[in-house]
């Protein structure tokens, strides 16, 4: 089975984030990581992955992303910190 990720990406514990959306999760936080892509998170180097649930369709993905995005930073954190209390960089544990 395909999925998709809706994940929140951060400059540091409480710092800077950014919320997107993908199919392939690994590359893209990699993409993230290496500024592959301008914008936002190269410019403020935001490329640390402290959250992501998976769906089984892009527009369960997009919806999600999108009503992440219309959230408040506390809530926000409030989920980040659900699953990852201490912000670690989920990057490395995606393939385990």
């Amino acid at each position: 089975m395909k999925y998709f990720y809706v994940y929140i990406l951060a400059s540091n514990r409480n710092g800077t984030l950014y919320t997107g959306s993908t199919d392939d999760i690994g590359n893209r936080v990699w993409e993230h990581k290496t500024k592959l892509r301008r914008g936002f998170t190269a410019t403020y180097d935001i490329n640390r992955l402290v959250w992501y649930e998976a769906h089984g369709t892009r527009d369960s993905a997009l919806t999600r992303e999108r009503q992440i995005k219309e959230w408040n930073r506390a809530w926000k954190i409030r989920l980040i910190e659900e699953m990852n209390p201490e912000w670690e960089d989920l990057y490395e544990t995606l393939n385990q």
